[in-house]
C-alpha cells in the first residue's frame, strides 16, 4: 500500500510569479500570507525596484519565454500558486487588440509553465479588454487548456475602487484551481464602492501639503472623488503622462495637470492645476508610501501605471489562501492514519 506522503499532494502558501513588474501583485500576495519562492521580471529597472524594496525576495531577471522548469521549481515539493500579470497590450482597449498574433501575448508561455510546474492554483491579471466578445474563442482556448491540466476556472472583472483604492481601474482576473481547492474558493467581497472609496484628495492631501503649498487644503477638498484609471503604457509607445485626451480631461476635473509628471511635490506659490509625482501616483495605486521605484521618470511611471494594486491582489490572495488551506485540511482528514501506525509498528519490529 502507498504511504501517506504519496497519497496526498499537500499545497502550501508558496508563490511563483511571472512578469512581476514593480511588485504590486507580489506585495498584495505577501500580505495575504504567501511566501514567494521566485519572482520573474525582464525589465532591469523593475528588477531593481523589487530588490530594493524586498532584498529577501528571489528575483529572477529573465524573459519568461526562456525559463526552464528547473530554474523555477522551489525547494518545496509542491508549488501552491503560479501568479502572473502577463502583458496587457494584446488585449488593451487603447491598443490594436491583436490578441494571439501579438508577439507580446504570454498566455501560451504561462500555460506551458503551469503544465510543467503543476501548481495547485493559478492567478492571472489582465486588462478588462480580454473579456470582450471578440476574444471569446481565445478565452475558451485558455480555459480548455487549463481544464485539460486538471483545473477548474473562473474569470471575474474586479474594480480597484471596490477594495479601497482611489481609482476605478477595472481588471480581469482569472483563477484556476484543483477541484478540491476550487470548491472552497469564493471571490472576495467588495470592501468599498465608488461612493465610499477614499478620494484622491484624502489620499494625497498630506503629501501635497508637506512642502508648504498654501492651496493644498483647497485642492484636496475639491478632489474628493476616485481617479481615472492610471495608464502605464507600453515600452513602444507613450511617455510619462496620464493618458490620452479623455483621461487628461478627467484628471483636470480633479485639479491635476495630466500632461506630464512632476519631479517634486508642490512648493509655496504653486498654482492649479498641479502635477503628480511618481510617489503620489503610487499612493493612488495602493502602494505604501515607502515603496521606491527605480529608473528614470518614464520607466518609473510605467512600473506604477502597469501595476496590479496591492489591496486588490491582497483581497484575491486571501480568498486563494483560504481555499488552499481548506483543501489542505480536508485532504489531511482523508489520510488513512492507520497506514502510518502500521508502518511505525513494522519499523519497530525490525530494530535490534
Amino acid at each position: 500500500m502507498q504511504s501517506a506522503t504519496h497519497l496526498l499532494r499537500v499545497p502550501s502558501l508558496t508563490s511563483i510569479e511571472l512578469c512581476a513588474g514593480a511588485g504590486g501583485q507580489a506585495l498584495g500576495l505577501e500580505r495575504a500570507g504567501f511566501r514567494h519562492t521566485a519572482l520573474v521580471e525582464l525589465d532591469t529597472d523593475a528588477v531593481h525596484t523589487l530588490r530594493t524594496n524586498r532584498p529577501n525576495w528571489n528575483v529572477v531577471p529573465a524573459d519568461v519565454r526562456d525559463l526552464t522548469e528547473g530554474g523555477l521549481r522551489s525547494t518545496d515539493k509542491t508549488v501552491g500558486l503560479l501568479a502572473a500579470g502577463v502583458p496587457c497590450p494584446p488585449f488593451s482597449l487603447a491598443g490594436k487588440q491583436l490578441g494571439a498574433v501579438d508577439e507580446r501575448d504570454l498566455f501560451p508561455t504561462l500555460l506551458n509553465l503551469s503544465a510543467r510546474l503543476q501548481p495547485t492554483a493559478v492567478m492571472v491579471e489582465n486588462v478588462k479588454g480580454i473579456l470582450q466578445g471578440k476574444f471569446a474563442s481565445y478565452r475558451g482556448e485558455v480555459l480548455g487548456r487549463l481544464a485539460a491540466q486538471g483545473y477548474r476556472t473562473s474569470w471575474r472583472l474586479l474594480r480597484a475602487c471596490d477594495y479601497g483604492v482611489p481609482q476605478l481601474r477595472p481588471r480581469a482576473v482569472l483563477i484556476a484551481m484543483r477541484p478540491d481547492a476550487f470548491a472552497a474558493f469564493r471571490w472576495p467581497e467588495p470592501t468599498s464602492c465608488p461612493e465610499t472609496a477614499p478620494g484622491v484628495g484624502s489620499v494625497l492631501y498630506e503629501s501635497m501639503a508637506s512642502k508648504g503649498w498654501e492651496l493644498a487644503r483647497q485642492w484636496a477638498d475639491e478632489a474628493m472623488r476616485i481617479a481615472p484609471t492610471l495608464c502605464g503604457g507600453s515600452r513602444r509607445h507613450g511617455g510619462a503622462d496620464l493618458g490620452p485626451s479623455r483621461a487628461r480631461r478627467a484628471w483636470a476635473q480633479l485639479g491635476i495637470n495630466g500632461s506630464s509628471v512632476a519631479d517634486e511635490l508642490p512648493l509655496p506659490g504653486a498654482s492649479l492645476p498641479v502635477r503628480l509625482t511618481i510617489g503620489q501616483m503610487a499612493l493612488l495605486q495602493g502602494f505604501p508610501s515607502d515603496w521606491r521605484f527605480s529608473g528614470r521618470k518614464t520607466s518609473a511611471y510605467r512600473q506604477v501605471g502597469n501595476a496590479f494594486p496591492p489591496p486588490v491582489a491582497e483581497a484575491v490572495g486571501r480568498s486563494l489562501a483560504h481555499a488552499l488551506t481548506q483543501a489542505e485540511t480536508t485532504a489531511e482528514d482523508r489520510i488513512p492514519h492507520t497506514d502510518r501506525v502500521e508502518t511505525e509498528r513494522a519499523g519497530s519490529s525490525l530494530r535490534p
